[in-house]
């Protein structure tokens, strides 16, 4: 049986890092170079939508306290088959989130030295890195949570520094007066922001580990993504009125240092960068290795991977599993293609979980401990936010998914008549 050892403030940290990671290392780049200044409209509108999906989030997950997530809600609210589909997904969006940010950790790291940009230095490091966070997951989850407490700390303090010295270092003549963007460029720009924004509900599949989940769940939340929203826009803003090649720059946040820091400032908030990346892969290994297990328990995997070490009471073969495929994926995939699939494979999780609040108020015999006022119509608002920004999507990303999808339901079927 899992140990329920993560506590209430741990929980906000650990959704920190599972959001703050390298979206917001490199996309304030890409989302500059396609909306110009209306990329901090962008990031505020990405906010607002993810705002209300959190909201559904908050009611939903406080009915439950099973390891397993949007899976187990979907389970609860829809059945086997559309909980299995919406555990595919977000065990798609841990491989290829984990994938996308390690493909930027390297960059990254290429400050320090250009070794790490060969393909001889990135294969080695993406390996032992995975390797590692795969060791820290094994031998148990307080150390995985210590771990995260600290690349958390970590890659805030970086973060703040960035901003309160960026922003004495502003100019106003590099921030362009743009013309609005196409509504189709505006839509994909915030489909794209969503990676850097989504996390938090991975995070959610350790609610068999959570103290109290139905109080600690909603309360995690609520304040992370407050806290998570105003960095974003502050980083924004800073990257546009001190570098003026934004558009074109793969590492915006140490390049802007360079410019109002100089040489050790790059150092430090490439420091940071890694810091972060490495804090997201730890609660990514984390999270994205107890679905198998949540699967096997409900018996939509092979039994094996129900199997819980008798020491470290950590789900051993599930996570061999996940570190295996993490490994492969993340070789084969760059940083903006991994991002772009992984937002899309997010948001239809969101939606599946949006139309799950108003199923469960109807049919659960789960009370909530957390309701949302009005839920029925943030819940609708919320699904009809996830409909536009799958419009955005690009057609062979969608394409992609769709296809994933349909392996997956495959293997379901298997399993089934197997067992």
């Amino acid at each position: 049986m899992l140990k329920r050892s993560i506590r209430k403030y741990e929980m906000v940290l650990l959704m920190i890092n599972g959001v703050i990671g390298a979206g917001i290392f490199g996309l304030p780049s890409k989302a500059f170079r396609e909306t110009g200044s209306w990329s901090l409209v962008a990031f505020l509108v990405c906010a607002i939508a993810v705002y209300f999906i959190i909201l559904c989030f908050a009611e939903v997950s406080s009915r439950f306290d099973k390891t397993g997530g949007p899976y187990v809600y979907a389970l609860e609210a829809f059945g086997p088959l559309p909980a299995f589909v919406t555990g595919w997904l977000l065990l798609l969006s841990r491989f290829l989130t984990y994938a996308a940010l390690i493909n930027l950790l390297v960059t990254y790291l290429t400050v320090f030295n250009h070794w790490f940009g060969t393909d001889q230095g990135r294969v080695i490091t993406i390996t032992g890195l995975t390797l590692m966070f795969g060791l820290i997951n094994h031998v148990g989850i307080r150390n995985t949570t210590s771990v995260n407490n600290f690349l958390a700390v970590g890659k805030m303090t970086a973060l703040i520094i960035f901003i309160l010295a960026g922003l004495f270092f502003i100019n106003p003549d590099y921030f362009p007066a743009s013309p609005p963007p196409s509504f189709t460029t505006f839509s994909a720009t915030v489909l794209v922001l969503m990676f850097s924004f989504g996390g938090f509900e991975s995070v959610l599949v350790n609610s068999g580990e959570v103290q109290n989940p139905g109080k600690t769940l909603p309360f995690a939340l609520l304040v992370a993504p407050l806290i998570i929203a105003t960095t974003y826009l502050l980083i924004q803003f800073v990257c546009i009125e001190t570098l003026p090649d934004l558009a074109t720059s793969e590492k915006p946040l140490a390049e802007a240092a360079e410019k109002f820091m100089g040489r050790g400032g790059a150092i430090f908030i490439a420091i940071g960068a890694l810091l972060s990346i490495a804090g997201t892969l730890n609660a990514i290994m984390l999270v994205g290795s107890r679905l198998p297990y949540a699967f096997s328990q409900e018996g939509q995997f092979p039994g094996v991977f129900s199997f819980v070490h008798p020491r470290y009471h950590t789900p051993t073969w599930s996570l061999l599993l996940f570190l295996v495929v993490t490994i492969i994926v993340s070789l084969y995939n760059t940083f903006i293609d991994a991002a772009t699939i992984s937002a899309i494979t997010r948001v239809m999780i969101y939606a599946i979980v949006c139309i799950a609040l108003i199923r469960l108020r109807r049919r659960s015999t789960t009370e909530a401990v957390f309701r949302v006022r009005y839920g029925n119509v943030v819940a609708v608002i919320g699904f009809i936010l996830t409909i536009w920004l799958l419009s955005g999507s690009p057609l062979n990303k969608m394409r992609d998914v769709i296809i994933s999808v349909a392996v997956g339901i495959v293997i379901y079927f298997f399993v089934r008549r197997k067992k």
